[in-house]
This record gives structure tokens, sequence and C-alpha cells, in this order.
């Protein structure tokens, strides 16, 4: 078994051409999660929380945006938390914590973060343990400090256009497998698998995330994540940003 990760910088591209395929406007929603960071942040070093970070891309956005940020990355997968250590190496902390359980934040190397910041995560979690992350998410904010968290939020008073948009996104995918444009998620994950270094934490992956626990998405309208974060103690909430069928939440402490 190899000791180190080679080239996890093709790993981190290979990660966002795929996450590009199924979301083609990702790269939009990061750029105004780092402004929004931008405008609530005093000097070029805010301390930033990616919240379920995978691979670490917020965290070398966030990085490439601020140089001199501090940045943490909270996950649970191995195979994509091995990707960021050796991404970010000493330029950032990779935390392993179950989202899903409220001692998470005990786990964190400090608090009093100027933002968190989570896309295309939190579907995964059911209704109530999403509303009461949120309040545990504040607590770990300083005062003036943002939460930002981008998903599939779809706008409730569009039901129709939703679903073709839905649609369209789906054969567009298609079309860009089928031509070898993008790699597929399920390739993406036997590519992983297969790679000596990865392969033992893909079986550990497996243990961790179970099929059945992957088996169902969550996906309320934008409506409820900004209820959800008033009732939170946020002392401000609304949308950030919306691409399609999907939106980014942004609550201010």
């Amino acid at each position: 078994m190899s000791a180190y990760l080679s080239n996890p910088r093709v790993w981190q591209e290979s990660w966002d051409r795929q996450q590009q395929a199924f979301l083609p406007d990702r790269e939009e929603r990061f750029a105004a999660m780092l402004e929004a960071v931008a405008a609530t942040t005093d000097g070029p070093a805010p301390r930033v929380l990616d919240l379920a970070g995978g691979t670490g891309t917020i965290s070398l956005r966030t990085l490439a945006r601020f140089p001199g940020a501090r940045v943490t990355v909270l996950d649970q997968d191995p195979v994509l938390m091995a990707i960021a250590s050796a991404s970010l190496r000493d330029r950032g902390t990779v935390v392993d914590a179950d989202l899903g359980d409220p001692g998470w934040r005990a786990k964190l190397p400090e608090e009093g973060f100027d933002a968190v910041l989570t896309a295309t995560a939190l579907h995964w979690l059911p209704a109530e343990r999403v509303a009461a992350l949120y309040g545990e998410v504040r607590e770990v904010l300083r005062p003036g400090g943002i939460f930002v968290n981008a998903d599939h939020m779809p706008e409730e008073s569009l039901p129709t256009l939703s679903q073709r948009l839905r649609d369209h996104g789906r054969a567009e995918r298609e079309a860009r497998y089928a031509a070898g444009a993008a790699t597929s998620w399920p390739d993406w994950w036997a590519a992983a698998a297969a790679d000596e270094f990865l392969a033992p934490r893909a079986v550990e992956r497996e243990r961790i995330y179970p099929q059945t626990r992957h088996s169902h998405e969550w996906t309320p309208p934008a409506l409820w994540h900004v209820d959800a974060l008033r009732v939170a103690g946020f002392s401000e909430a609304g949308v950030l940003w919306r691409g399609g069928t999907d939106a980014a939440v942004v609550g201010l402490r």
C-alpha cells in the first residue's frame, strides 16, 4: 500500500470535473459565498470552517481568495478527507467528525469562526437534524459571523419549471458522460477504489456510509432553511444566491 497520495492536484481536478458536470454553476455559488465572507470580515485572514467539506474544495478557493485565511475542513468521508489533507498540507486543518452527532463541535481546533460554509452536503441529513445543526453552527461563529449553505433548494412557487430544469440538467449530464466529457459519480468512486492509497479508505467509506444512508435526499425549498435559521437564533437570514433549482441561504449571527 502506498504511504501517500500521488498527484493530489489531479485528484482534485477529477473531483471538480465530476462535480461540475452535475452542477454547472458550482463555481458561481462558491464565488457568492466568498464575496459574503469578504463583505463581513475585517482583515485579510478570515477563519473559515468548511463544513462537510469533502476534498476541501471551498477551503482551496478560500485560500486562493484570502491567502492568509485559516481554514478547517470537517468531514467524515475517509476518501475525500485523504484528498483534502494531501491538498492542503500545512495550509489548513482536517477534522473527522459526524454531523449527525451533536457532539461534533468538540472536535474543532477552535471556535469563533468568521464564516461557516457548506455546499451540496446537508441534504443527506433529516429535517430535525438540519434544524438542530443550524443552532450548533451559530454557536461556533463569532458575533457578526456568517453561515452559508448552498444546496438543492427548489423554488416551491415554480414546480413545473423546476421539474423541467431538473430533467434538462439530467439530459445534459448524460450527454457529457456518454461523450466522455465528464466522469460520472459511480465511475469516479470506482477509480478511487482502484487507487493504491485510496482503496482501503474506500472500504472504510462503505462501512461508514451504507447504501441505505445515502439513498434518500431531503430537499425542501429555500424558505424552509431561512425559517430554520431564524428559529436557530440568527439575527438575519435570507437567500444569498440562486441558480435554477439550487440556492444558497445565509444566516448572520
